[in-house]
């Protein structure tokens, strides 16, 4: 067992419009995304299923073609290796799940998002 507090997680800021911190088991990693206004996240795809929960603000996604806007109280679930993006409509705290965990986010080598 391990207890994780939030605010004595380290917050990486990966470019101007995105940080994020991130806690992680053995096949499962949970991260907070804070994403400014109009912040992107470019199209890419991964083999770890996801799940986004929105916290506060909202998100509008293309997944495998097809757009959502997923607001507040609302979870998305996207399937391992399905490209989406996302813009962010408003200041937005998302709470995204990943199973197995993300090496490139735990790694460095997730340049599409550093890239601002």
């Amino acid at each position: 067992m391990k207890l994780f507090s939030w605010d004595s997680v380290r917050k990486e800021q990966l470019n101007p419009k995105i940080w994020r911190k991130i806690v992680t088991g053995d096949k499962i990693m949970v991260a907070q995304v804070f994403i400014d206004k109009d912040g992107v996240v470019p199209l890419h795809h991964h083999e770890n299923e996801q799940m986004t929960y929105i916290m506060e603000g909202a998100l509008k996604f293309e997944v495998g073609g097809q757009e959502v806007i997923v607001r507040k109280g609302e979870v998305l679930h996207i399937p391992s290796n399905v490209p989406h993006s996302a813009v962010a409509l408003e200041d937005t705290l998302d709470v995204d799940i990943f199973t197995p965990p993300r090496a490139d986010w735990l790694t460095g080598q997730d340049d599409y998002l550093r890239k601002g």
